[in-house]
């Protein structure tokens, strides 16, 4: 598993998913949601996601989203047949179905790497000053979701082992599963008022508090900063004066001028920087062995 990309600045991490986030949002154009999915999927496998996690979720849920909108949705001017209630199946509606789960999948995959990149530390690290509170409840909340699930099968195991759960039917397994799931508040709910004592023990939120942190922004930083925020200017200059637009309805219509084309391979090169790092490293590590 390579992660190199996590180590960079938190600033140059988080400019990094907000351009690609935002941009997987807005821009809908086929070429572009297809960039933005193969990169997004590709950095998941780089940084140690599953192959068949990700399937188990983004297969039912492309295939229900392709799928139900031609159901709802009948606009278009290529029809295809007609429904038995008289309303017409087009094909500009199974395209622009297709294009909106595809675009949700590509939103999926980027926060999901953007969870394994940006840490709870680099939140606290970028909002701390600013705005303790919410970056305190926004670390603790991503922090709380892995832990509650470890501390739920941990006390599992040990009212097994105690033989405090009996799941032999249905009323058995009720009641087991509404006491671990007490367990599991009451841990909750004590660790929240020691989290926010130790907090307020040292002095977090003070005006004048000071704080130590590892991070250094250097000279690699700065550079992939500026490749960043060059790449995002140019895609927002492109989207204003769309280069890069694809209207679905009634018809297709888009720009396939050289502009769309230099728009396309700057977006390739935004999406697919985490992967190149990647690879640069992995050649980088192979020729020191």
């Amino acid at each position: 598993m390579m992660n190199e990309f996590r180590t960079f600045h938190p600033v140059v991490n988080f400019i990094y998913y907000a351009f690609v986030i935002v941009f997987s949002m807005l821009l809908m154009h086929p070429a572009a949601l297809i960039i933005s999915f193969s990169c997004g999927f590709a950095y998941s496998l780089i940084s140690g996601g599953s192959v068949k996690t990700n399937l188990i979720y983004m297969l039912p849920v492309m295939i229900i989203t392709a799928v139900l909108n031609p159901l709802f949705n009948h606009e278009g001017a290529t029809i295809l047949t007609y429904f038995s209630n008289d309303n017409p199946l087009t094909l500009e509606s199974i395209v622009y179905g297709f294009a909106a789960a595809l675009m949700f999948l590509s939103v999926i995959c980027h926060f999901s790497n953007f969870n394994r990149v940006i840490t709870s530390d680099k939140l606290m690290y970028l909002f701390g000053r600013m705005i303790p509170s919410l970056s305190l409840v926004i670390s603790m909340t991503l922090r709380f979701v892995p832990r509650f699930t470890e501390q739920l099968r941990v006390i599992r195991q040990s009212q097994q082992m105690m033989r405090k759960t009996d799941e032999r039917n249905i009323l058995g397994k009720l009641r087991s599963g509404i006491r671990i799931l007490s367990i599991a508040i009451t841990w909750a709910l004590e660790n929240s008022v020691d989290t926010a004592d130790s907090m307020r023990s040292r002095g977090y939120g003070e005006r004048f508090r000071t704080s130590f942190s590892l991070y250094r922004f250097d000279r690699r930083d700065g550079i992939v900063l500026s490749v960043i925020i060059l790449l995002g200017l140019w895609l927002i200059y492109a989207y204003m004066r769309r280069y890069i637009y694809f209207v679905y309805f009634p018809t297709f219509m888009f720009n396939n001028g050289i502009f769309a084309i230099v728009s396309f391979a700057a977006y390739f090169l935004l999406c697919a920087m985490p992967v190149i790092i990647e690879i640069k490293e992995a050649v980088r590590w192979s020729a020191i062995k």
